[in-house]
């Protein structure tokens, strides 16, 4: 006979596998809608061109934030949704409120209402369309969130997404108008300016709400978790509104001056912050690291290898040289589940963990035995640790 229980747990797990399955095709469809509008209108040839030239700032943007994440790798999974997101559902969602907006401007101001919706309605929906995402993630897997830097990296590869099929749009009508052009005009110019000068605007903005996210994550302040979050978004909302209002308001001489004088310092604030964040997770996981020795969960020559990204490199490099790769990523594999775990020992520790906080526990600890387990299947995966140069 089937209890309630073990129901409850079927039907979980039915809605865990079905709920991702049912996002892919919505998203997929919301792709095919945003190509079919695309060659439309401009015509099949310009969109190739506008996503190869899109390709070059979005693997760089991405590539940033996966740096970013070394500590504890956010789940691949996730984070190509949130790419998936932010490139299809954000962007179809954030075109017709966009509509909605400009449609509003003509009435305001009597106009085109493209100056309306550029600094006031784009900004509003946009931000909000990029930040329903997190917002969901944070509902559902609020584990998944350790801090500033997940909320960080979570907001930055959904924006990267958005930003990447804007840049397709901008790209492939430049093309169908003026062509590849040169420094002046063109494809060429336009490369400079949204490849070059800003691929970081759109995840900047959204990495605003980002930090609030990862302050809600952290903290014991009911007052603080709402209240970060709507900072946030106020904040990304805002420097998108400066943003746009710069580029389509403002002379040339007032985007040169928001450029340097506002989003430069506030992206250098933002590469500081991280880097601070990075070193605070370091010091976390390096502070819960000689418990879990004493525990037997770790052993203890491996603490001074798992306190530092540059030990657990050279361990993955040494491994990887005198064993094989498949070692290798049984040694990642096993780094990630430590850090997962010291992590949520961190959280207990500050009574921020949530209330399923035990059972998670319980869950990691398996998962890092496991973890270790096949580290030392793999034949001199472990061994290899005696022959790292300690930092």
């Amino acid at each position: 006979m089937v209890t309630t229980a073990a129901r409850k747990r079927v039907e979980q797990h039915r809605w865990t596998v079905l709920l991702p399955v049912l996002g892919l095709i919505a998203l997929g469809v919301c792709g095919l809608v945003l190509l079919g509008l695309g060659t439309s209108r401009i015509g099949l040839l310009p969109i190739l061109v506008g996503a190869l030239a899109a390709l070059l700032p979005v693997l760089a943007v991405i590539g940033a934030y996966l740096w970013i994440d070394r500590w504890e790798p956010e789940p691949a999974k996730i984070l190509l949704l949130a790419f998936l997101w932010g490139a299809c559902g954000a962007t179809i969602t954030s075109l017709v409120f966009n509509q909605t907006a400009h449609v509003l401007g003509q009435l305001i101001d009597g106009g085109d209402g493209s100056t309306f919706a550029a600094v006031i309605g784009a900004p509003i929906t946009e931000e909000a369309a990029k930040a329903a995402f997190i917002v969901v993630l944070f509902l559902r897997r609020r584990h998944e969130f350790d801090g500033v830097v997940d909320g960080v990296v979570y907001a930055g590869v959904t924006a990267a997404g958005f930003a990447f099929t804007e840049n397709i749009w901008y790209f492939a009508r430049v093309f169908s108008d003026s062509g590849f052009g040169d420094l002046g005009s063109g494809v060429i110019a336009l490369f400079i300016l949204r490849g070059v000068l800003s691929p970081f605007a759109h995840p900047l903005f959204t990495s605003m709400f980002g930090i609030g996210i990862g302050i809600a994550a952290v903290t014991g302040s009911r007052k603080l978790q709402v209240v970060a979050p709507v900072l946030g978004y106020l904040g990304a909302a805002g420097l998108h509104s400066l943003w746009n209002f710069s580029t389509t308001v403002g002379t040339g001489s007032t985007f040169i001056n928001l450029y340097f004088l506002i989003m430069v310092p506030i992206f250098a604030g933002m590469v500081l912050m991280v880097v601070w964040q990075r070193r605070r997770e370091q010091r976390i996981v390096a502070g819960q690291l000689p418990a879990m020795a004493a525990n037997k969960w770790i052993a203890s020559s491996e603490v001074t290898l798992l306190a530092s990204l540059q030990g657990r490199s050279r361990w993955r490099r040494t491994v990887k040289r005198k064993v094989g790769d498949e070692a290798a990523k049984a040694v990642a594999g096993y780094q990630v589940a430590a850090t997962e775990l010291a992590f949520l020992r961190h959280r207990m520790a500050n009574g921020t963990a949530g209330h399923d906080a035990e059972e998670r526990h319980t869950k990691l600890l398996a998962a890092l035995v496991a973890a270790r387990q096949a580290a030392i299947d793999a034949p001199g995966a472990l061994k290899a640790a005696g022959g790292v140069r300690r930092s």
